[in-house]
């Protein structure tokens, strides 16, 4: 695929951000588009592997290896080199339902898997992927695809974030009448509220809304199933339901001092940001803000990452990440072998713009947090962490281990705790008496359906957290289990 020789010619284009001084400056996304000729050299890359990886979407060392969506990477790169951006989009969009999405804010396990990557830098997949789609909406080739024919019947669909927009899409295009609830003002769940602006803009989420809308799936926001709606309503009202809620029961930190003011979970500090930014501009001060503060984010990943470039944004006086985990190499490890997930140090925009203001990394590794302490008002006012290494305990298994003599204070007035979810919220579940796996996630069939006949779940609320990518996969699969179901063992929709 691409040029046969392509690999040797020419180097992987470095991203071509917007410089970090700048973009701090304000909430629109980093990357500027690329030009045709470098697009089309990025593509020839591609190599005539035989046996592409890059696309398998397989589990290795429970990590993703390949792309979970199944998209025929080397197809479209061989038709972007060739310069045949219509038919690479119909590529595309055979597997993907929201390659603007992904191509954002995926971490392009494709990458990790890609045959060239062995032993030189990979294709440049999730970039070609984001100019694909980018393109297509621009040239006027993503139109609404309301179906010829409906069914008849009424599926509901129990939240709106990828898992559910994939299902909504699937089963409206197979001619089933469908209804998403989401209990949030704006549909498009962690992709409208959970991701911030300058990393997944807010016009690309609604753009895709409105289109599903325009082919005839129905929206009801400010509307919590459980809540404002019993949910055995949902059993007597539709034919099938499909829960696609996510995995949103933030994992918290309970130790001591975590009652003071100024600690907050990460998606509390950037749902408000966000609302506030698209309802106001910020006017409204309905926000947490860091202006000022000395910002401590606990949690190493994309979500505290975020948070990182969110309290730069807002004008934070100092910012520290602190990871308990050790810092990953610089490149693969012995035990971390192609095509595996590279496990491998990487500094995401957050790092990037706090080393441009202040010249560090703002990430700590190995720290443990002991407690919070606050100020008279009862305000945190300073963080108490020791140093740990990882160690195996007596059964075998390691974890983090104490190091005497390195506990030290951190000033902070304001505490984001960025730890990942530990599973879905319970209330709805509970109500709809669906059985729950030893995660507390909801248990499902192969088919995707819950213990209770009909209803059906999808994305991180039955997977655990995960990426999005995993999310719409789940999405589409539940769909076509959903037409099966509703169609007598028929389904006329890909997996």
């Amino acid at each position: 695929m691409g040029k046969p020789t392509g690999f040797m010619e020419y180097p992987r284009e470095p991203k071509h951000d917007r410089p970090p001084l700048e973009r701090i400056r304000d909430w629109s996304e980093a990357h500027p588009p690329y030009g045709e000729d470098t697009l089309r050299a990025q593509g020839a890359r591609c190599m005539d592997c035989g046996i592409p990886f890059c696309h398998t979407g397989t589990l290795i060392a429970g990590m993703a290896a390949g792309c979970p969506v199944n998209n025929l990477i080397p197809e479209w790169n061989d038709l972007v080199y060739r310069g045949q951006w219509q038919e690479a989009y119909i590529r595309l969009a055979k597997t993907n339902n929201f390659p603007e999405f992904t191509g954002r804010v995926c971490p392009a396990p494709c990458e990790g898997s890609c045959t060239l990557g062995i032993d030189e830098p990979p294709v440049t997949i999730k970039l070609i992927e984001s100019e694909i789609i980018d393109r297509a909406f621009a040239e006027g080739w993503v139109v609404p695809q309301p179906p010829a024919v409906r069914t008849g019947k009424r599926v509901a669909i129990v939240g709106s974030g990828p898992a559910g927009l994939a299902a909504a899409q699937q089963l409206n295009r197979a001619g089933h009448t469908v209804t998403v609830f989401e209990r949030a003002d704006r549909a498009g769940g962690l992709l409208m509220y959970g991701i911030p602006n300058m990393k997944l803009d807010k016009g690309v989420v609604e753009r895709r809304v409105q289109l599903i809308a325009d082919e005839g799936v129905r929206f009801v926001t400010e509307t919590e199933i459980g809540k404002h709606i019993p949910a055995q309503r949902l059993l007597k009202d539709f034919d099938a339901v499909v829960l696609a809620g996510g995995a949103t029961q933030a994992r918290d930190l309970p130790v001591e001092g975590r009652e003071l003011q100024g600690i907050h979970l990460a998606m509390e500090f950037l749902h408000a940001n966000t609302k506030s930014l698209l309802d106001s501009r910020h006017a409204d001060g309905r926000f947490v803000s860091a202006k000022g503060h000395d910002v401590v984010v606990i949690g190493g990943g994309d979500t505290g990452t975020d948070c990182v470039g969110t309290a730069i944004r807002h004008g934070a006086r100092s910012v520290v990440q602190l990871e308990i985990l050790p810092q990953p190499p610089l490149e693969r490890a012995a035990d971390n072998p192609w095509p595996q997930w590279p496990k491998v140090l990487k500094v995401d925009y957050g790092q990037e713009e706090a080393k441009a203001l202040w010249g560090n990394d703002p990430r700590r590794w190995r720290v443990l947090t002991k407690r919070f302490v606050g100020d008279a008002e009862g305000r945190v006012k300073e963080l108490h962490v020791v140093d740990v290494e990882w160690a195996k305990g007596p059964d075998g298994r390691f974890g983090p281990r104490e190091l005497p003599g390195s506990e030290r204070v951190i000033p902070a007035n304001l505490v984001l705790l960025a730890l990942g979810f530990v599973g879905p919220e319970k209330p709805m579940l509970k109500q709809l008496g669906v059985k729950l796996d030893d995660r507390g996630n909801v248990w499902t069939d192969e088919a995707k359906m819950t213990s209770v006949p009909g209803v059906f779940a999808a994305g991180d609320m039955s997977r655990g957290q995960s990426l999005v990518v995993w999310a719409i996969r789940e999405g589409r699969e539940a769909a076509q289990s959903v037409d099966r179901y509703l169609s007598y063992g028929e389904t006329v929709l890909p997996p």
